[in-house]
């Protein structure tokens, strides 16, 4: 397969990360095919981690052409200074604005602790459905949100809706589980609603302002349409 290639200059490269796709070769998943070689043979050439995606989120993934130029901008996402911003849509109707200050923890890690964790975020657009999914609302209620999270933890902005009760529509591990199979079996829309849309950041070597825009795949757009959020979409 192609990756579709967003920006790219002597020092970085971002691509458009499909859903479902493993950004690097682990231990855990039989799967042969990673975001990771498969560029490297895309463009002949090594490109080096700066950050990474969860598996069942698409968008902005950017990787350096070297170590030394992967490590520059690693250093900005540590010290805070790109501007990450994630399209969800999620389960009823969030507050029009607001900041989640809630410290997480990586579950698949026994003992690991609680770190401080915030994500602000904007409702951008509400719809609402006559069909009942489960038994307490004869409607259901959706809504196309934007996520900025500050902190960068593991699954952070599924763990922070599913926090106050809005879930990421698609979460399998955090989400709602009756809402997950109304997508994937009636409407037949089989993926988490999760896109990593937008990245800027201060060039480390240029001093340009870089915005990195990635598009939403055919599913979300479908799904957008179907809940009638489209028109809400900033992309």
């Amino acid at each position: 397969m192609q990756l579709d290639i967003l920006f790219e200059d002597p020092h970085f490269i971002a691509i458009n990360k499909p859903q479902g796709m493993l950004v690097h070769q682990s231990r855990i998943s039989e799967d042969s095919v990673f975001v990771l070689q498969t560029l490297r043979d895309q463009i002949g050439a090594q490109v080096f981690t700066i950050h990474r995606l969860d598996r069942a989120t698409s968008g902005v993934l950017i990787y350096g052409k070297s170590s030394a130029d992967a490590e520059l901008l690693a250093e900005y996402f540590r010290e805070k200074t790109i501007e990450k911003k994630y399209l969800a849509i999620v389960r009823g109707w969030p507050d029009a604005s607001g900041t989640i200050n809630y410290a997480v923890r990586d579950q698949d890690k026994p003992n690991a602790e609680f770190l401080p964790a915030k994500t602000h975020f904007r409702c951008l657009g509400k719809s609402e459905v006559p069909h009942a999914i489960g038994k307490k609302y004869p409607t259901a209620r959706f809504a196309l949100v934007e996520a900025e999270p500050e902190t960068g933890r593991r699954h952070q902005i599924r763990k922070h809706f599913a926090h106050i009760l809005h879930p990421v529509i698609g979460d399998k591990r955090h989400g709602d589980n009756k809402h997950n199979a109304y997508f994937w079996k009636t409407l037949e829309l089989p993926r988490m609603f999760l896109h990593a849309w937008a990245l800027s950041f201060e060039h480390p070597v240029s001093g340009a302002i870089v915005r990195i825009e990635a598009p939403l795949d055919a599913l979300f757009q479908k799904t957008l349409q179907v809940l009638d959020l489209a028109k809400f979409s900033p992309i």
